[in-house]
Formats: C-alpha cells, structure tokens, sequence
C-alpha cells in the first residue's frame, strides 16, 4: 500500500510538471496551434505510401550503425602489419582503412553484423527511394504543387548514389579499390580540366593517399547533413501540401480523407519502422556481403576479378562495357569519348530528364491546376510508357555490367553478349515502351465494357433461339467512381501553319501525349460530377479540357 502511493505521488508529479512544461512553451509559442493542426492530420492509407517511409527507416538504421562504424574506423592509409583475428591475412602489411575493418568484422563484438546492417540498410535505402520516385512518377504525384518536392526526391536520389560510394569505396580493399580505379578514369576523362579535377581529388597522381580520408570525411559529415537536411525538408513538404490520395467514394481533389497523424498513423508508422530494423537485422545476420578478407588489401597493380558495383551504380558499369572505344586527340587534349559518353554525359543526362520532366508535362499539358488524386497508370499510356522503357534500358545496362559473369555462367561469348546488350540498350525501351502504351490502351477499352455491360456474374444461359450467352451485374459504386473519376486532357489543338515554332510543337506533343485515348461512356450529370470532383482547389485555377 505505501508502495502504491509513492507511485501515485511520483505519477502526479510527473503529470504536474509535464503539464507546468507545456503551459511554459505554450505561452512562448504556438505550441497548441501547431500540435492540434499536425496531430490531426489527415494521412490516406495506400501500401504504395509506405515506399517513403521505407526508405526514411532505412535511412535511420544507417545513421544508426554508422554511428557506431566511426567509433572503430580509421580512414588513414598508411601500412600497418596486420596481426588481427584472421589468419590467412596475419603479418601482411594493409593500410590502417583496411586493418580497421578487419579489426570491426573479426575483433569488435556486434562488429561483423554492424557492418552487414549497414551495407544492407544502403542498399534498401537507395533502392526504396528508386521505387519511390516510380511510384510518384507512375501517379503524376510530382505535378503542381509538388515540383519542389520532386526535385528535393531527385536531389536526394543523388546524394543517396554519391553517399553509397563514398562508403563502398572507404575499406580500401581489393573491390573498392578498383572502383576508385574507375572512378580516376572517369574525372580524367572530363575535357580539359579533367587531369587537374583528379590531381586534386587524389592529392597527386594514382593512388594517391589522401583520397580514402577525404571520402570518409564526406562519407560521415557532408552527405549526412545534407540528407538529413532535405530529408527534413521533403517531410514538412509532404505536411504543409497534404498527401495525394487514390479516387474514391469521398476523395476529391478539394480534400483529404485518411488517419489523423496519432494515434492511427503514428502506431502504424512505428510498427512499420520496427518491421524495417527487423528485417535487416535478419538479413545482416544470414546473408554475407562485402567480404573484404576474401578480395584482401587493394594494390594498384592488381585487379579483382568479376568485380561489380552495388547494384545502384551497376549501369554506369553496363554503359562502360557496351560503349565502343574511341578517343580523339585535340589540339593536345585527348577526349575520351569511351569514358566521357557513358560514365559522364550519359547520368548528367538521366538527371537532368528527372528534374525537367514536371516542367515537360506541364508545358505540353497547358496544365496550371493543382492535383491531388492520384492517376493510374492505364490512364495516362504514354507516361507510363515512358516510365517503363526507362526501367527496361536501366535493366539492359545493369545486366551489361555483368556481362563476363554471364559468359562465364553460360558459356557464351562475351563479345556476342556485347553486341546483344548495344542493340538491346536501343531497342529493348522502344518495345517496352510500345508494348506498355498498348497495354494500357486495352486496359482503359476493357474498363469501358465493364462499364457498359456490367461485371461478369459466372452464369451462362441459353436464350429461346439456342444461343448461349452469359449474364452480367452493374458494378459496384466504389469501383465505378475509380474507373469514371480521372484527370484526362484534351489535346491541345494545332494553332496553325503561321504559329511560332514552339507552339506547334507543343501541340504535336499534346496530340502524342493525349491523342489516342479511351472515351469512358459517362452522361451528362456523371460528366458534371467529375468536373466537381476533379476541379482545382485553388480559387480561380484554370486548368486544361477534360473528357
């Protein structure tokens, strides 16, 4: 009994303080304001919304072991006798980058699964942001007002593959080091200043021996912030502008219809976050990765063999290997176009794509309104199409970069293979995107005889002549409001032989983007609903035709 009002004693205190603290900030700040608006927040339910919050978990596991890592790493380079745990590298000299891991992976308790956690937690860091910004794609999640936000997604896409690279390449083994190999042929081969930029970066000529401790300086400190900084930005982004929804019953693009940020969201977001450090700890624990002690210490006159990078740098690897060599010699400058083309224009390009593509659409549309409902990706063919062949022509050159494997597993030619992977990384996206276009065509005819004969029921019957026929029922309200309540444009009409040049070819455009199209077979009232229902939030917003 004493026990118990002790407790309640210590219990009220608590209460009493944490509600005196409140009171305090409160009168400082608009902390009431701020909490009853962000607490009450409305977030849609979707499994492809949890694609970000994947990657925002993965990202705290890496802050997490990385923290961790730097307490036993040191990124010097200078050569040390090994006399550590492993015995088939015992007494050969390593430089102290290469000891150090050695000393986590064999010495530190918890080390070796630390490591693995880390490496794991990078690669699905890097590849739910991927999945991410196809899903925002795929949706048109990126229109207005939300090209900011895609362009901080892209940004950090960016610095996730840079922070990848920095850590890939920190160990100084055998692997990493003939990547940092590759990576001196790349900055070299920049017109010009390129010698200069690899000097620099190296501190003098190959290997050098400052680079190591610059990456990890940039590795622990630079990337990190800026991620954590943008990371911070894309956040209060996705709040401030409301989160897309899918069309149904209720959503409108005037509203948002989902779970209150607490206590609904916020217990499912931490039992995701908890599944997310599960599943990597399980995946560090039974999968080997990056066994530096099998490549052992990187020596520059040494190459490892079947050496590929993680998989989110594997196409520059693919395009190095496809790309014909060919160099020029110009007024004393060699141009490396077997280098400068696939590891240095080619990404610039892809870029970019990916940042301007939101200002393309929007051109082309003529749209100025706001979107928040999601779009299927039947409905808009060629945008989806596009997003497809991207996907195939990173698939040809990911492949590409393990064409010696491949031969090597199959027993084919590795020249053949080449020449398979040059004509695939140019025909291989114009049939997937043909393909795809195609396909969402007769998806959208389909859903159009859906809508005007009904669902099938499974019965058949056979009428008075003898003819054998199947019974349908009207479908449902809920997957009729998906099918008819959609953002579809017009196409822009042709102004004209005399029109400036731009305008003509944004009409050409238009007609391509939005020419071919499946009416869906709606009546007047049903056509007036969707205008409501998919009008812009924004006062006197205009926005291009609809169907």
């Amino acid at each position: 009994m004493l026990m118990r009002r002790r407790r309640a004693r210590v219990e009220a205190k608590v209460r009493q303080a944490a509600f005196q603290a409140y009171v305090v900030a409160d009168r400082r700040a608009p902390v009431s304001e701020l909490a009853g608006q962000l607490l009450r927040k409305a977030f849609p339910d979707h499994w492809s919304f949890l694609l970000g919050e994947i990657a925002l978990y993965s990202f705290a596991v890496l802050v997490l072991t990385g923290s961790f890592l730097t307490l036993f790493f040191d990124p010097s380079l200078a050569h040390v006798r090994y006399d550590g745990s492993y015995g088939p590298l015992r007494g050969l000299l390593v430089s102290k980058a290469y000891e150090s891991t050695l000393h986590l992976s064999f010495d530190v308790r918890g080390g070796l699964l630390m490591r693995q956690m880390h490496h794991w937690a990078a690669l699905v860091f890097v590849a739910a942001i991927g999945v991410h910004m196809l899903r925002v794609f795929f949706t048109g999640a990126f229109r207005r007002p939300r090209e900011l936000n895609w362009f901080v997604g892209v940004t950090l896409f960016l610095l996730a593959l840079l922070e990848g690279f920095c850590g890939y390449s920190l160990p100084d083994d055998l692997l990493s080091g003939t990547g940092l190999r590759t990576a001196n042929t790349i900055v070299q081969s920049i017109p010009v200043v390129g010698t200069y930029l690899a000097f620099f970066a190296w501190g003098g000529p190959y290997p050098g021996h400052v680079l190591v401790p610059r990456l990890y300086i940039v590795h622990v400190l630079f990337v990190p912030g800026l991620l954590i900084a943008l990371i911070t930005v894309h956040l209060v982004m996705v709040v401030y502008l409301k989160h897309t929804q899918w069309a149904e019953p209720g959503r409108t693009n005037r509203n948002v219809v989902g779970q209150p940020m607490f206590p609904q969201f916020a217990g499912r977001s931490a039992g995701l976050s908890l599944i997310v450090f599960g599943v990597l700890a399980v995946i560090a624990a039974i999968a080997q990765i990056n066994p530096i002690w099998s490549y052992g210490p990187f020596r520059a006159d040494q190459v490892s063999t079947d050496a590929q990078p993680d998989w989110y740098v594997g196409f520059l690897e693919g395009a190095l290997r496809l790309m014909p060599g060919v160099e020029w010699n110009v007024a004393g400058h060699t141009f490396m176009w077997n280098v400068l083309l696939p590891a240095v224009v080619l990404p610039a390009l892809l870029f970019l794509a990916l940042y301007a593509y939101p200002a393309f659409e929007r051109w082309v549309t003529g749209d100025l309104v706001e979107h928040h409902l999601c779009d299927r990706p039947r409905d808009r063919p060629v945008r989806t199409g596009l997003g497809v062949a991207a996907v195939v022509w990173y698939a040809v050159l990911l492949a590409a970069g393990g064409n010696d494997v491949i031969a090597s597993t199959f027993h084919t030619s590795v020249n053949g293979l080449t020449w398979i992977f040059r004509a695939a990384f140019f025909l291989a996206p114009v049939a997937a995107y043909l393909v795809t276009r195609r396909v969402c065509l007769a998806l959208q005819q389909h859903e159009r005889q859906l809508l005007e004969e009904g669902e099938e029921t499974g019965e058949v019957y056979q009428d008075l002549p003898g003819g054998m026929a199947e019974s349908h029922r009207p479908m449902d309200r809920q997957r009729r409001y998906k099918l008819l309540v959609r953002e579809l444009p017009l196409p822009l009409e042709h102004p004209g032989r005399q029109a400036p040049l731009h305008r003509r070819v944004q009409a050409a455009l238009s007609g391509w983007y939005y020419g071919e199209r499946v009416e869906a077979p709606t009546t007047a009232e049903e056509r007036l609903q969707i205008t409501g229902r998919t009008a812009d939030p924004v006062a006197g917003g205009a926005g291009p035709a609809q169907e």
